[in-house]
């Protein structure tokens, strides 16, 4: 199936707009890690909240996620929920009985 002109210039419009989006989110990133914050947890939070936000950028546009089926959402759904339970696994540990 051949794409017209109009339909490329449209596409290359939004990897213009999603790089540019990358590339201040990336300042931001630099500037919070300037920041002085007192809970590690809270930093961590941030730090993971904007490489998400990035990583959903460009898995929707760049790798066309956002154009695909219903099951590659839910194969993405599916992993977000079992990397979520691996993450609050040690979490639900006690972790000074580790360390003694």
């Amino acid at each position: 199936m051949a794409e017209t002109a109009e339909e490329i210039r449209h596409h290359i419009q939004n990897y213009i707009k999603v790089g540019a989006v990358l590339f201040v989110m990336t300042v931001v990133t630099v500037a919070v890690s300037y920041l002085h914050i007192e809970s590690i947890t809270m930093t961590v939070l941030i730090a993971l909240a904007i490489a998400s936000f990035k990583g959903s950028l460009v898995a929707a546009i760049f790798m066309h996620l956002s154009a695909e089926k219903a099951i590659i959402y839910w194969v993405l759904f599916i992993t977000v929920i079992c990397f979520v339970i691996l993450m609050l696994v040690p979490l639900s540990t006690d972790i000074e009985s580790v360390f003694q």
